[in-house]
């Protein structure tokens, strides 16, 4: 049996994706993370974007969406507490495109009175989930 780290990917919602995994690879704060089993603890913030999980025995990989949130890695697993996750399959990309122009629309209205930051987060968002669902169909 290959050497693997128990994966756990929840949000607020439910839990997406529970089991093992070979590898992980994650949008982490500073950048993309990679981590194999016994990795050294961390805890650190996570930017919207794809997560890949390597399951063993499995050609494809399970790929989850997440809109940010927090990583926690221990020696034998792997938390990730989303703020908001997808399952690959899931993903839409007409709503993800719709959510990134009406995005754009608050942003460029100079007249409203909005939060500019939750406005950006919401850009963002749309903007890596479109890149996700890109991702994801080069894979296939």
């Amino acid at each position: 049996m290959a050497h693997t780290i128990h994966v756990d990917v929840v949000s607020a919602e439910e839990e997406i994706f529970a089991g093992e995994a070979e590898f992980v690879a994650l949008p982490g704060e500073a950048g993309e993370l990679g981590i194999y089993p016994q990795h050294t603890p961390l805890i650190t913030r996570i930017r919207p974007g794809a997560v890949r999980i390597k399951v063993p025995g499995q050609a494809e990989d399970e790929f989850v969406f997440v809109a940010g949130g927090i990583l926690e890695v221990q020696p034998h697993g792997v938390t990730v507490l989303a703020d908001t996750a997808i399952r690959g399959h899931d993903l839409d990309e007409a709503k993800a495109a719709e959510a990134k122009k009406l995005a754009e629309e608050t942003l460029s209205n100079k007249d409203s009175k909005i939060d500019y930051a939750k406005a950006q987060a919401e850009l963002a968002a749309a903007i890596a989930q479109l890149a996700a669902i890109e991702k994801l169909r080069k894979k296939r």
